[in-house]
């Protein structure tokens, strides 16, 4: 594994870089901002912003308007991005999106890349996700799944209740995964204005930086065209692991930039403000907490590029991923967490950044798989075939 940059990543990076301090960071205290993510205006503004800049859904091929990068790519760009809470929506990289596009790409055919994902990957609508389900549907067991999809015709009649589903409010279609009378599951594409989608209410969450919030959504008789299954009938699960071990592992890239923010910010304070005579860094219990979250950033750094490469390497990296999701989750939110103590009383307040951080990262300890579900997956890994070095 070589992760030396070429000029040309270095070059990104560096632009990446400046834009998200000079175009998107003067926008977070823009006031189009709610209980339930930014507007769909102020998305459309930064947007423009990245396309001008041609920063806009770099993640994605070159015949949809993106610069086709690597994993690893990735990994140096959306970092950059994670600086702002917003620069993931800027750059049309942030979740559900940017793993729906990627899925999109690997699955979908030509008309429905050219329905869907070309004015997705453009910034001109947005996706969801349909999966989570309440008790006793699927949750973090996906084999739980209660949602049918009961063939009629040349349509399949979907009914099912999904939550947590991420920016459905104002969603321009949604990717369905639903239980086939084989008992298997299948992918299905709809526009969320079709007849038999009610979005029954959007979900109050400790975490406010995803457009359309996170909403509950009912399927009543939702009536879809066999011809818009996303790919093949039955292979559902499948197809959930090619979108969610990447999409894992660009959290991770995200977030990890947002805690590199909230630990300067932390750093900063603890250079100035004065007690007992001394800076606040030079205090032993100050300083420790510092230097633990370089290290945390460091080995969370670390482990993001080294399962980019793995899946550069096109590998599953199923294994991987989960363990990036764990190591960097629970890492980035010690981090976080420290800085609140350094700011004290600052920490718990709007004064900094580091409060509204330390809310958005929370939710990622849960989200594509809570650490407990990734560990106990690991075990069983371990359990069949022993280590794996």
């Amino acid at each position: 594994m070589d992760f030396s940059l070429s000029p040309e990543l270095k070059e990104l990076q560096l632009r990446t870089h400046n834009f998200i301090r000079e175009k998107v960071i003067p926008y977070e205290t823009d006031p189009r901002q709610g209980a339930h993510g930014p507007s769909d205006e102020l998305k459309r503004e930064l947007n423009r912003l990245a396309a001008d800049a041609g920063l806009l859904a770099p993640h994605v091929g070159t015949e949809y308007g993106g610069l086709g990068l690597s994993h690893v790519g990735k990994a140096i760009v959306f970092e950059e991005a994670g600086y702002s809470l917003l620069g993931g929506i800027a750059l049309n990289i942030g979740a559900p999106d940017e793993g729906n596009m990627h899925l999109l790409e690997q699955v979908a055919s030509h008309e429905h890349k050219e329905r869907w994902l070309r004015p997705l990957a453009a910034a001109e609508i947005r996706s969801c996700f349909c999966m989570s389900e309440p008790a006793p549907g699927a949750g973090s067991d996906p084999a739980a799944l209660a949602t049918t999809a009961v063939r009629d015709g040349n349509h399949f009649r979907i009914d099912g209740e999904k939550w947590f589903i991420t920016g459905a409010h104002g969603a321009k279609f949604a990717i369905i995964m639903a239980k086939t009378e084989d008992g298997g599951a299948t992918m299905f594409l709809t526009d969320m204005d079709a007849e038999g989608i009610e979005i029954v209410r959007t979900m109050d969450s400790l975490d406010q930086g995803f457009p359309g919030g996170h909403c509950v959504v009912r399927f009543n008789g939702l009536r879809v065209p066999a011809t818009d299954i996303l790919g093949e009938v039955g292979k559902g699960f499948r197809y959930a692991q090619v979108r969610l071990a990447p999409a894992r592992l660009t959290h991770c890239m995200r977030w990890l930039g947002a805690a590199r923010r909230a630990h300067e910010i932390a750093t900063g304070y603890a250079q100035t403000r004065e007690a007992f005579g001394q800076k606040l860094g030079h205090h032993e219990g100050v300083g420790f907490m510092l230097a633990d979250n370089e290290m945390d950033i460091r080995i969370s750094h670390m482990m993001i590029l080294q399962t980019a490469w793995v899946l550069d390497q096109g590998e599953r990296g199923g294994t991987e991923s989960s363990m990036a999701k764990v190591i960097c989750s629970e890492a980035i939110c010690r981090v976080v967490d420290r800085c609140v103590q350094v700011l004290g009383g600052q920490g718990v307040t709007g004064e900094t950044l580091v409060e509204r951080i330390y809310r958005e990262v929370r939710g990622f300890r849960i989200y594509d798989g809570p650490s407990e579900v990734h560990r106990w997956s690991l075990a069983q890994k371990i359990m069949k075939n022993g280590p794996n070095w």
